[in-house]
């Protein structure tokens, strides 16, 4: 039985990480084998690459080409060592961001363009894509909510960067989705963590039944 990939993608403070968990949980309640996973990370080499870009070794941080290329070089990682293990073996992979925030982020509000991203993508990861990617929107108001109980003031080099350049990144993705609606989905997550993941289970769960038949 062959695996799937669902990515969870959008802005600081959307609840990626919440919602990926519930849909995690959800999904083995199903009786299917998950791996719960994030990037940049899920390995330990991509761990540490994770660290250097979230807390980079000095106030000037990283150029947006190193940090495409570092973010690329994360993703080859954890493809090689964990995705692509576990879809071989049938198993769920539900991952929080994969490749459509390169292309939001360093592509996008970064300016370097969804084709070099895409390059990247394909020379690190043989462009694997997810079946289902999951957009999560939230207003900027909500975002400001959720970022200060979450960080506590303590943010890192990339959620601490300017709101418009934040404005640019969802920009970008609303656009990667409107482009390919046939595997992305909106669900506006500005609601409560459980309604949420009613929108997102109806999304997966034809999934699901698919692999029934």
């Amino acid at each position: 039985m062959k695996g799937r990939l669902i990515a969870f993608e959008g802005g600081e403070g959307a609840g990626k990480s919440t919602q990926a968990r519930l849909l995690a949980e959800w999904i083995a309640g199903q009786g299917r084998s998950v791996l719960a996973t994030r990037e940049p990370g899920g390995t330990p080499g991509a761990e540490a690459i994770r660290n250097l870009l979230l807390d980079p070794p000095d106030t000037q941080g990283w150029t947006t080409q190193a940090e495409a290329l570092l973010f690329a070089a994360a993703r080859a990682e954890h493809v090689a060592r964990a995705i692509r293990p576990a879809l071989e073996r049938g198993s769920w992979v539900i991952c929080d961001r994969f490749i459509a925030s390169s292309q939001a982020y360093q592509g996008g509000a970064g300016g370097l363009g969804d084709e070099a991203i895409r390059s990247l993508h394909a020379i690190g990861s043989g462009g694997l894509l997810p079946d289902l990617t999951v957009l999560l929107e939230v207003s900027e108001a909500h975002r400001t909510e959720r970022l200060a109980q979450r960080d506590q003031g303590n943010t890192d080099a990339i959620g601490s960067r300017s709101a418009a350049y934040h404005r640019k990144v969802a920009e970008h993705f609303r656009k990667l989705a409107q482009a390919n609606s046939e595997c992305f989905a909106i669900v506006d997550a500005n609601g409560s963590p459980d309604s949420v993941q009613d929108a997102v289970r109806s999304l997966v769960l034809p999934y699901l039944e698919a692999q029934r038949t």
